[in-house]
């Protein structure tokens, strides 16, 4: 699935190389193809003739020069956030009302130039990280439909993750802008809160809610950012815009926790590309500084064992009251427990969260931008299904303090797991470091860009390829760096069948070897490790290895074939044969 740019649309748009209207119903005709495999990401659209509509007026305003950022780029909007004229549902269609004027950021995007798509599936009221908990039915990763697509602002990163619109709004209370990116592989930008207005949001914790976006990468939703951010007398948790850093510089500090406070519930995959996030950003320049996240992790538990379930109560206090039952049971169960929250519970869990708050001063003494796991891991849809509570707040371990602790946060790819599930990293900075958190996001994506989808066979599975090395390329060699960078899984350590030499090669940095068929009888068992890598991952390897060097098929010793390194008969002009050392790791601890 191809990936709509925000920037790419709009500069055509306004060059006039592609009209808004061809935009329109390529998006259209990217929703209808969809809807036949997963429709639950939306809950309203409007009529094509008016999206067309919508288009031509964007058509109409260029040819009468007006200079729009977002010309004619197709978008979609968060079922708790209003758009003029369709129902606002926040999931519940008790709730439902029909708004007479668009949200603020809205507003804003659509007098940029932006042509609204439709109205996206959520966790009802905005509660939930799952996707899951709504009448609409739930989405699903992109990628595996066994598996959730996160949420609460589930239909926007799927709207996105496949392909329906460049970029759609999301919210974010707990995690809700930022899990949903890290499964679907996208960047989830979550501002200060205030910088975007909340004017026209269906509030869940309104104290703390910020409306998010969605968006293939980091320019896109700087782009989107530079539109919809800007002070709103209407909404009294509005903030002026706070002089920040506009990047940082070529040298930085980047907080990463101590390796006990690090949880991943038993996704090795998760760890391991958290460890190379951090080996890509310290490519970026960052100089590593150990933190103490205890006063983060103590904040996050009052957000539903503390006093702020009772905003939550409060937002939908008539419909808990009166029509109980119109509530989704898991959401109903969370929320309405708000309402024996006491003012004396209340106090002491602001007086809590002011001390967590200063504890947490110390990241911001010793570091620029913490860096953290978007999400452990991620569950199938029957799992959350059957245990909603826990594993929900499993996803949340490192994103339900944010908004609590007054902090920015952009969410970027990360990896893609073997069942094709997207992994993310968060970087969290405080408020008001917003252009520099996402000038950062930019440069981690140059550091190496992450595929836009995992490589999936016609069957929705990861497609791999088995690759054997023999030489500098095996773990602790010079090379293996060259795996690690790719997300490489080591799959066995083992050896070839009994019909190789092994040489080491002439003048060769650093020191190769050179693996030659020789026939069984003629030749010996050379140990090999043999890791599996993406489709795309493997053949970006491949383009790297110089003569006479290449790849191959190498049988090992069960008799079954893996890609391999080979080598052309030039390789052994000085080389000496080092097979009787049985493999490249003996013969290099035999030179001392």
């Amino acid at each position: 699935m191809d990936r709509l740019s925000v920037a790419a649309i709009a500069a055509e748009v306004r060059a006039g190389r592609r009209s808004a209207q061809d935009v329109a119903r390529d998006s259209l005709a990217r929703i209808a193809a969809f809807d036949a495999v997963q429709p639950q990401a939306w809950i309203d659209r409007p009529r094509a003739e008016d999206v067309l509509a919508a288009a031509r007026a964007v058509d109409a305003r260029i040819a009468a020069g007006e200079d729009l950022p977002l010309a004619g780029v197709p978008f979609a909007v968060k079922d708790n956030i209003d758009v003029a004229g369709l129902p606002t549902t926040a999931g519940c269609p008790a709730f439902a009302y029909r708004p007479e004027t668009d949200a603020t950021v809205v507003a804003r995007l659509l007098a940029a130039g932006a042509v609204m798509m439709g109205k996206t599936n959520l966790d009802q009221f905005a509660t939930g990280l799952v996707g899951t908990r709504t009448p609409y039915g739930s989405p699903a990763c992109v990628f595996n439909r066994d598996y959730v697509s996160g949420g609460s602002s589930s239909g926007s990163a799927v709207a996105v993750g496949a392909g329906l619109v460049a970029f759609a709004l999301g919210t974010d209370t707990a995690g809700s802008g930022r899990v949903p990116a890290a499964f679907n592989g996208l960047v989830g930008w979550k501002p200060t809160k205030g910088r975007w207005s909340t004017s026209g949001l269906v509030p869940a914790c309104r104290s703390l809610d910020c409306i998010t976006v969605f968006t293939a990468d980091a320019a896109d939703a700087a782009l989107v950012d530079a539109v919809a951010s800007g002070f709103d007398s209407a909404d009294p948790y509005s903030r002026r815009e706070q002089a920040g850093r506009a990047r940082f510089g070529e040298t930085w500090r980047l907080a990463v926790p101590r390796l006990d406070q690090l949880q991943f519930f038993g996704d090795e995959a998760a760890a391991r590309f958290y460890d190379d996030a951090i080996a890509r950003l310290a490519a970026a320049g960052a100089t590593l500084v150990e933190v103490d996240i205890a006063p983060l992790l103590e904040a996050a538990q009052l957000l539903y064992a503390g006093p702020w379930v009772a905003e939550r109560a409060a937002a939908i206090e008539d419909l808990l009251r009166t029509r109980p039952g119109a509530v989704h049971p898991v959401v109903r169960a969370i929320v309405q427990g708000g309402f024996a929250v006491s003012g004396v519970e209340t106090f002491k869990g602001i007086y809590a969260l002011q001390a967590h708050a200063r504890a947490a001063e110390a990241i911001w003494e010793a570091a620029d931008v913490l860096v953290l796991p978007t999400a452990p891991t991620i569950y199938r849809i029957a799992e959350l299904l059957a245990e909603p509570y826990a594993l929900n707040a499993n996803l949340g371990l490192y994103t339900n303090f944010v908004n609590l602790l007054d902090m920015s946060a952009v969410a970027v790819p990360a990896g893609y797991r073997d069942n094709g599930t997207g992994f993310g990293v968060t970087l969290v900075g405080p408020a008001f470091a917003d252009a520099a958190l996402l000038d950062l996001a930019r440069r981690y994506e140059e550091i190496r860009a992450m595929p836009a989808t995992p490589d999936l066979d016609t069957d929705g599975k990861p497609q791999t390829v088995k690759l054997s090395v023999v030489g500098a390329h095996l773990a602790g060699m010079p090379l293996h760096w060259q795996l690690t960078s790719r997300e490489a899984r080591l799959v066995s350590r083992t050896r070839t069948a009994p019909a190789y030499r092994l040489y080491a090669m002439a003048e060769t940095t650093p020191p190769k070897p050179a693996l030659i068929h020789v026939g069984e009888g003629e030749g010996a068992a050379i140990e090999v490790e043999v890791y599996e890598l993406g489709m795309a991952a493997f053949g970006s390897f491949t383009a790297e290895v110089p003569a006479p060097l290449a790849i191959g098929t190498v049988t090992l010793e069960d008799g079954t074939t893996v890609k391999g390194f080979v080598a052309e008969p030039r390789a052994l002009d000085g080389a000496r044969d080092v097979t009787a050392f049985g493999g490249w790791r003996g013969y290099i601890a035999s030179l001392g």
